[in-house]
């Protein structure tokens, strides 16, 4: 892999701990309040989330502490810096709580700010709010954007009542800056000779005002005099700032990424979630002079007037300097002018010119209407740092002219964010393209500048071949709407009623069980040592209890606790009904065995610990109709995860025939992984036998460390000899179930596509797999839907019978020995059992 992929951003994101004391900062209270802020864009309530926990989680009192915590876990933070103290030489702001937000441009930046100071002065955390931005085109499209917001009387009703500011005041700095107040200014308005109220009002306040500054990549990469003033005021010890947050679509310094991100949503995510527009860029062109390289362009500005004609749209053209801006107008005119057969005044006027010179500083104005099909302005020319700031939508042709104005990972993401933004025009409809045309003759150089900024990379991929086995199979599936009017009440249930007619959950249990570990070994051989696997099985006893041991120990607890409450549960629940009730749970897995394994045991004592259940309410998910429909296996869509994931959790399994299958360009890619002596041993698993690798794709690729061994021991011999096909699911656009869960105080509604969908004869095993212990109160109604969800499919279907199944780790082995002996349909892993006690 390439050495310039080495250090990936989100290696390189900080990890805000997820602990908080629920007793000072309850999150859950702004639930709907991000919902109506956000909406769908849950990376913009993600973000909030991760801020106001990092500020007021109380785990951290300054940057320093932050970055400490993230490099002692963090293997390339550590690779990248050397050591803790070069790390902490990176910090901008290391002796307050600083972050920095690196969301795309185009991807709506402003919520989360505005989020975040909502938030903030709610808490009471903060007096007022001082947002900074670079220049007076940023500071006016901020201001009105958060004038609109407040103007939202539903984000002001669903703020908690107890809000100490639910209102606050949008306002400059030309007047005084009060309590509850967000004051929007550009950072020239910071200086001491500026007739601003900054100094006045926030001098000895800083401790309880936040800090928003926006593109703050100049506050890291300031040229002039007047913007490198921006962190000196930051720092300045007369205000003593406390909360400081840079939010930035381009957060380098250079070529370098900021070293306090906490939370990234990049240009690859807003592409592929269609946020944006998505990318198209030269990568080989024939040679040529700048009058042909002018039709070229002057061509894909004609097509793309076509191709979205209900909009116009424009072309920018990117230089180095005023200087050669200047030259590049008179030139782009007089060609437009002979191509168009017109005058040069009346190409002029489709020409608008965008730089910082005192002669140039009215078209700066005219930016905020070139989208207006009343407007004549069809092309751009700008300076490469004077991109930011402009909110036009209708860019579909970016023009880099000179290598220098594209020579930099921030020059990339500033030129590349002009395009991203999506005409209301084409939301939701097929995805619009930006093209950027840059000269052949040096794509090659900047080829990795580009692919880091979109955090594109190479991907291996999996998708449907025709092998000479046919593993294809059909699931059935059912259309769903939400309802959240309407609810489930679960009734109060006392002195244990809940057990009296049902048993208790156990977990499906043995005696024994063989568990296999891989080994890496290190053996000498031709070329020096080398490292090779080896795999050993060893037969593990489990500790088991008999039946009357547990009875009688439950029976005793009941006897304690009657005396101390003068209740009387243990006449009721005698050793010989405690016993009858054990061996009828021990039943419902088909146990007879008369012994209870340590988990059940524990669920056991749990069962009778609980006196009084409450009553509970979710929304329910009604079917829109109860016929199901079908979905094909072959149908399913690509899955790819990129080369770099390979080193982190990911793994590909791969049989004989994966190379003569794949497309050419995925085999070159699965030669060069297999060659690649530096990946670890886990990521390539070959399977021998091809008649094992019962999935009807040419790969099967695994995300995280649980799914590489479940398909582990799908593909074992005896495992594989029991099944007649099985399918890796896509995350999104398969199989999807809805569910509805509590997050706190409120709803949320969510959908999830299972892991794995197993063929056995006419049954379907679908089967979601966990890490060990992952008892979320999500889980719980992921496991809620599913049975329903099955349940339904099972009544309305014949001939087809689902079987859902919760897994972990812990309980694979005894999963794979019910699959063989088919007691699957009863079969209970502890983390399922868990999920229902």
């Amino acid at each position: 892999m390439e050495d310039q992929q080495k250090f990936r951003n989100e290696d390189l994101v900080l990890h805000v701990s997820p602990s908080y004391n629920p007793q000072t900062l309850d999150l859950s209270k702004y639930e709907p309040f991000l919902e109506a802020l956000c909406g769908t864009r849950e990376y913009q309530s993600d973000a909030i989330r991760e801020t106001v926990r990092y500020f007021l989680g109380g785990q951290y009192s300054n940057t320093e502490e932050l970055a400490t915590q993230n490099y002692q876990g963090n293997s390339k933070l550590q690779e990248k810096y050397g050591s803790l103290k070069a790390f902490i030489k990176t910090l901008q702001l290391p002796d307050c709580l600083s972050c920095s937000i690196d969301h795309a441009t185009g991807t709506g930046k402003s919520y989360a700010m505005y989020g975040i100071a909502r938030i903030l002065l709610a808490e009471g955390a903060v007096d007022q709010v001082l947002v900074l931005c670079p220049s007076i085109t940023i500071e006016a499209g901020l201001t009105e954007k958060f004038r609109s917001l407040s103007s939202d009387r539903t984000l002001k009703d669903v703020l908690p009542e107890n809000a100490k500011v639910l209102n606050p005041r949008i306002v400059n700095a030309t007047g005084t800056i009060e309590k509850g107040d967000i004051c929007i200014e550009n950072i020239h308005a910071t200086r001491i000779n500026t007739k601003s109220a900054i100094e006045d009002s926030l001098t000895g306040k800083g401790a309880r005002t936040l800090i928003l500054n926006d593109e703050a990549h100049h506050l890291m990469n300031a040229l002039d005099a007047e913007l490198k003033q921006w962190k000196g005021f930051l720092l300045d010890a007369k205000y003593g700032f406390q909360y400081v947050v840079n939010v930035s679509g381009t957060c380098y310094i250079g070529n370098e990424y900021f070293a306090d991100v906490i939370h990234r949503y990049s240009l690859r995510n807003a592409i592929e979630d269609r946020v944006v527009k998505t990318i198209s860029y030269v990568q080989e062109d024939t040679p040529g002079g700048e009058d042909e390289k002018f039709q070229k362009i002057y061509a894909n500005h004609t097509a793309n007037k076509t191709t979205y004609r209900m909009v116009k749209p424009i072309t920018i053209l990117v230089t180095k300097d005023i200087s050669a801006c200047k030259s590049l107008t008179e030139r782009l005119v007089e060609f437009l002018a002979k191509k168009e057969k017109t005058t040069k005044g009346s190409a002029a006027e489709k020409v608008l010119i965008v730089t910082s010179a005192e002669e140039h500083k009215k078209n700066v104005q005219i930016l905020r209407m070139v989208d207006s099909k009343d407007n004549p302005v069809e092309w751009i020319t700008s300076v490469s740092m004077l991109s930011e700031g402009w909110d036009v939508k209708n860019v579909f042709q970016i023009v880099p002219h000179e290598e220098r104005a594209f020579n930099s990972k921030l020059l990339i993401a500033q030129v590349l964010g002009r395009g991203l933004r999506i005409p209301n025009e084409y939301k939701g409809g097929a995805q619009p393209v930006v093209t950027v045309f840059n000269h052949e003759k040096w794509s090659g150089s900047i080829r990795h500048l580009v692919d880091e900024v979109m955090d594109i990379e190479k991907r291996i991929n999996s998708y449907h071949v025709d092998k000479n086995e046919d593993y294809n199979f059909e699931l059935d599936q059912i259309n769903y709407e939400r309802d959240i009017a309407e609810t489930v009440t679960y009734a109060q249930e006392r002195e244990y009623n809940l057990l009296e007619n049902k048993p208790i959950t156990y977990s499906t249990q043995s005696i024994s069980e063989d568990s296999s570990t891989t080994y890496v070994i290190a053996t000498p051989g031709t070329k020096g040592i080398e490292w090779q696997e080896k795999q050993q099985n060893t037969t593990i006893e489990h500790e088991m209890v008999p039946v009357e041991e547990v009875a009688n120990d439950i029976f005793n607890r009941l006897v304690v606790f009657d005396q101390d409450a003068n209740t009387s549960y243990s006449e009721k629940w005698t050793r010989e009904k405690l016993a009858a009730k054990i061996l009828e749970s021990l039943a419902a897995r088909e146990d007879k065995s008369g012994m209870v394994s340590k988990e059940n045991r524990l669920k056991t004592l749990q069962a009778f610990g609980i006196i009084q259940r409450e009553k509970s309410t979710f929304p329910r998910i009604v079917p829109i109709s109860t016929k199901p429909f079908k979905i094909a296996t072959k149908d399913m869509p690509k899955h790819s995860i990129p080369f770099s994931a390979l080193r982190k959790d990911g793994a590909v399994f791969l049989d004989e025939n994966a190379l003569l299958l794949s497309t050419e360009s995925d085999t070159e890619l699965l030669q060069q992984l297999l060659n690649d002596d530096d990946l670890p041993k886990r990521v390539m698993n070959n399977v021998d036998n091809a008649y094992n690798f019962k999935t009807p794709v040419n790969v099967a690729l695994t995300d995280y460390r649980p799914e590489q061994k479940f398909v582990s021991k799908l593909v074992e011999e005896k495992n594989a000899k029991a099944l007649d096909a099985w399918i890796k699911s896509v995350d999104v656009g398969f199989y999807s179930i809805p569910y509805t869960w509590r997050k706190g105080e409120h709803p949320k509604q969510g959908s999830f596509n299972p892991d794995f969908f197993i063929k056995v004869g006419d049954d379907i095993l679908c089967v979601e797999i966990k890490i060990d212990d992952d008892t979320s109160d999500e889980n719980k109604a992921k496991l809620l839907a599913a049975r329903l969800h099955f349940k339904t499919l099972n009544d309305l279907l014949a001939g087809t019978t689902y079987y859902f199944k919760f897994l972990s780790p812990v309980s694979y082995e005894l999963f794979f020995k019910a699959l063989r002996e088919k007691t699957y349909a009863t079969f209970k892993s502890q983390l399922e059992a868990d999920l229902e006690g």
